[in-house]
């Protein structure tokens, strides 16, 4: 009997062990920086087609992320209500956005400064009122070198809106913004070209043309920007840093 007590107790206490790791979900909620993307647009890789690699089983990523989308269209197109309604207590919601907002010339995602704010602290309320967990994110760099091949920033004011959102509502904060201008600044203006969808003519029948895109990524540069985001979860956000290999 005491022998079959302490094998009972053996189980339970590792099977409590064994579900402190539940199967949880990882939402990508964003534009095309993040995405994944079409047959028809590869080589292009959003970087968060390279996240679920750094993950165990445990732990699925759920890329809704796409193309073209702002704060404002992700709502009105339904997209942010479908993710909030797929969340279960303890999931995670990375929010990436900020390169179409910031268009004020492209009016059918531009989202002025006080609106981006207000639907990122809608995202946030929305996601903890599911008991899941958001975490914010600045959006990451295009490439952009002047003459001189110094770097420079075109987002304007919405990477600090992220950021303050974040202080305000005591969210979790992964600066891809900084993160990813250390990268391209520490390979230069010429190098850089390797991370993002530069082609010439003929060598890929995606892009008979040639291609010269400095604000999507490469194969090459999703994985720096997926590795520069897995270093932060490990920095900064411990629990789901356990779920990481």
């Amino acid at each position: 009997m005491k022998k079959a007590l302490i094998l009972f107790s053996a189980l339970w206490l590792f099977g409590c062990a064994s579900t402190s790791l539940v199967p949880q979900h990882l939402y990508l909620a964003g534009d095309s920086t993040l995405a994944e993307k079409l047959p028809e647009k590869r080589p292009e890789t959003g970087w968060g087609e390279r996240l679920q690699q750094a993950f165990k089983p445990q732990l699925q990523v759920v890329n809704l992320a796409k193309n073209g989308r702002s704060t404002r269209t992700f709502i009105e197109e339904g997209r942010w209500q479908a993710l909030v309604d797929a969340l279960v207590p303890g999931d995670w919601v990375f929010i990436q956005f900020g390169h179409n907002d910031q268009s004020k010339e492209k009016v059918d995602r531009y989202t002025p400064p006080d609106a981006f704010r207000q639907n990122l602290e809608r995202f946030v309320a929305d996601v903890r009122a599911k008991g899941a967990k958001p975490v914010l994110l600045t959006p990451v760099m295009r490439r952009r070198f002047d003459d001189k091949g110094q770097f420079y920033d075109v987002h304007g004011v919405y990477p600090a809106i992220t950021r303050g959102v974040a202080m305000d509502k005591q969210v979790p904060l992964l600066d891809m913004h900084r993160r990813s201008e250390a990268v391209l600044v520490s390979l230069g203006a010429e190098p850089s070209r390797a991370l993002f969808l530069q082609l010439a003519p003929g060598q890929n029948p995606n892009y008979p043309q040639g291609v010269e895109d400095n604000t999507h990524f490469s194969p090459q540069g999703a994985q720096r920007m997926s590795d520069q985001a897995v270093a932060a979860i490990r920095q900064q956000l411990p629990a789901l840093a356990a779920y990481l290999r």
